[in-house]
């Protein structure tokens, strides 16, 4: 059987996730931070990844040239790595957006059921006022 949106929402404790969302923000940032110091510090030097040899012409040059390959994939890697973390924490930051934006209707909605309340007993309250005339 099929859930309601609006069961599914009624079940989230948004108290939890409103508290815990400031920390979700935080440890993707120090995440991020954390990744782009390893980032710069186990960057080779610039001479060192751009030079072209010539035709291989022994197992150690053919060596060489996979190491070199090797190095070049896993700078791809990283920036990949690196992409995607700053992905993640922007996703934190629109989470912890929806969040507060989501707390800020359910506090309005509380209210506008305690006002439709007040409402109805006036409502109530003139209608017996009006029948006893």
């Amino acid at each position: 059987m099929a859930i309601s949106w609006i069961t599914a929402l009624k079940m989230v404790p948004w108290g939890d996730v409103i508290e815990a969302t400031p920390q979700v923000v935080k440890a993707a940032k120090n995440l991020l931070r954390k990744k782009e110091a390893a980032q710069e510090s186990a960057t080779p030097p610039v001479g060192a990844s751009t030079q072209t040899l010539s035709p291989p012409l022994s197992a150690s040059e053919q060596a060489l040239q996979l190491i070199q390959g090797l190095e070049s994939r896993i700078q791809q890697l990283e920036q990949s790595q690196r992409q995607s973390l700053e992905l993640i924490e922007k996703l934190a930051e629109q989470n912890a957006q929806i969040v507060a934006t989501v707390g800020a209707l359910r506090t309005g909605a509380q209210r506008l059921a305690w006002t439709c309340a007040i409402l109805g007993v006036c409502v109530a309250g003139l209608l017996v006022y009006a029948w006893r005339m």
